[in-house]
Order: structure tokens, then C-alpha cells, then sequence
């Protein structure tokens, strides 16, 4: 993982350390997809798998920072987290605070969602499956619902549109409910309407229905839509 100076520049990519609440947000989760089974993928330093599965979830995350040692990686969430911050409060004209209240209050959800992660992480290690799109090793169906936030269209400058659609497919071919990605604009915040275009029409040529949905969060700027891809008949 990159460490780079200037807090405006997101580097590689960043371990973000979101909190259940915003996935609650900005995948418009109601208490029914919280009785199933969840994979989070990728899921960084989130705090869902393990708040999920105290509500009662069987939930998942897969990310290839998992084949890290436990405490080398607890270490890594908590700088990341700072780190995190600094770049959004270095593009703080990009983003909408209300959610957290001020940068602070962002720093302190972050850093409180790192923590939850590291320790969920030390006491159940088999929740977190090191794995990396577009090539996941689950089974077919395995999954009642699928979440990848900020990733697929975040880093859109460094993954071209066949990543997209071969991740897209992979993540569906491991769900038999929906699969739902957020945010649909990238780091920097642009929008990728053709991006979006193009990918919803590939999988509609194989038969996966898919929407795109405006929900109750805005972080980024613009940043309010998610995607999602259903099973045919589901």
C-alpha cells in the first residue's frame, strides 16, 4: 500500500474502514437482506461482517489485504484510516458532510469502524477470505446477496471496462439474489454514465437484469446511485 506525502493524491487505493450504518445507506439494506447470507467484497476494513453477523446475518468479506498476518493488517486499518480521512479532508469541496457532521466526526466513525474490524478479524479470522476479483473462490449461488462498495468504477483509471464486466459476472455467478455495487462515479468524482451504459447492456445481452437505483447517501458529490444486478426470475 502506497503512504504518499500529499494527502490529495489517493495513491494505490485505499483501505477504508466504512461503518455499518453507511453500508445500511448507501446499499439501502433493510432488516430482511440482514437474514441472509452476505458476501462483502471488497471489503477493506468495514465494520459490516461483523455487525452483520451480530444481527443476525451469515456474512463474508473477501479482500486481498486478508493475506496479511492478523496484527500486521490490524496495524495497516489504523493508519489507513487516518490516511483515509486526510485525503478527504484535502478534497473536502468534493464531498457533502452531513452524515458524519464535520471531518472529525468522519475520522472518528472511520477510526471506531477500524477497530471493530481488527478485533472481529482476531476473534472469527474465517470471516475474512483473501481474494480478489475477478476470480473468487466461492461457490455458484453461494450468496443470498453481494456488496462491493468503492471499487468496480472508483478506480476506473487503472480498471478498464473488461475488469468491470468480468468482476461484474463473477460477482453474480456467486450470488443468487442481487448483487449491489456503490457508488457509480470515481475517486475523483466523475461520472461514468457510459461506463454504466455499456456494462448494464453486456449483461442484459446474458440475460442479468439490472438497475440503477438512486439511494439515501451522498458522501462524494454525485455519488447517490448504486447498481443492481438481479438473477432472471428472481
Amino acid at each position: 500500500m502506497q503512504h504518499l506525502e500529499d494527502p490529495r493524491d489517493i495513491g494505490d487505493y485505499v483501505i477504508s474502514a466504512r461503518s455499518f450504518n453507511e453500508y445500511r445507506a448507501m446499499f439501502a439494506l433493510t432488516d430482511d437482506d440482514l437474514h441472509g447470507t452476505i458476501l462483502d467484497c471488497p471489503g477493506g476494513a468495514s465494520e459490516f461482517t461483523a455487525v452483520a453477523t451480530a444481527a443476525g446475518a451469515t456474512a463474508l468479506a473477501a479482500d486481498p489485504i486478508y493475506d496479511q498476518s492478523i496484527e500486521a493488517l490490524a496495524q495497516l486499518v489504523a493508519v489507513e484510516a487516518d490516511r483515509g480521512n486526510a485525503h478527504t479532508v484535502a478534497n473536502s469541496s468534493r464531498y457533502s458532510w452531513e452524515f458524519f457532521g464535520d471531518a472529525e466526526g468522519h475520522r472518528r466513525v472511520r477510526r471506531a469502524s477500524a477497530r471493530t474490524f481488527a478485533q472481529d478479524l482476531r476473534a472469527f479470522p474465517e470471516r475474512y477470505v483473501s481474494a480478489a476479483l475477478p476470480t473468487l473462490p466461492f461457490k455458484d449461488d453461494e450468496f443470498d446477496l453481494v456488496l462491493s462498495s468503492h471499487f468496480l468504477f472508483t478506480y476506473t483509471d487503472r480498471l478498464d471496462s473488461t475488469f468491470h464486466r468480468e468482476a461484474l459476472l463473477e460477482l453474480h455467478r456467486v450470488c443468487r439474489g442481487e448483487v449491489r455495487v456503490f457508488p457509480l462515479i470515481d475517486h475523483a468524482g466523475r461520472p461514468l454514465t457510459a461506463l454504466v451504459d455499456q456494462l448494464r447492456e453486456a449483461l442484459a445481452d446474458l440475460g442479468m437484469p439490472t438497475e440503477v437505483q438512486r439511494v439515501d447517501y451522498e458522501f462524494q458529490r454525485g455519488g447517490s446511485h448504486m447498481l443492481v444486478v438481479g438473477n432472471a426470475g428472481s
